[in-house]
């Protein structure tokens, strides 16, 4: 139980540092951070597996990266008149 609850911390800060650097408005909510938190440190671990601080910024680089690409998806599904 206390993995989970650390995999959702770690989550949401990630998530919340890769919005607060990608210019622009992100419309999700809090969950949806979380998860885009957690699977950019996933992302990041399989890049950089060593962890650490460098760990720490790759897997808000990886973040990012995945805003960038929910961002072009959710262009291409919603559109406005």
């Amino acid at each position: 139980m206390g993995s989970l609850l650390y995999t959702i911390i770690i989550g949401a800060v990630i998530g919340v540092l890769a919005r607060f650097f990608k210019p622009g408005a992100d419309p999700m909510g809090w969950i949806l951070t979380i998860l885009l938190g957690i699977v950019g440190a996933y992302i990041g671990s399989l890049i950089y597996p060593g962890g650490g601080f460098i760990g720490f910024v790759v897997s808000i680089i990886c973040a990012v990266a995945l805003l960038f690409l929910y961002e072009i998806v959710r262009k291409k599904t919603v559109r406005t008149a």
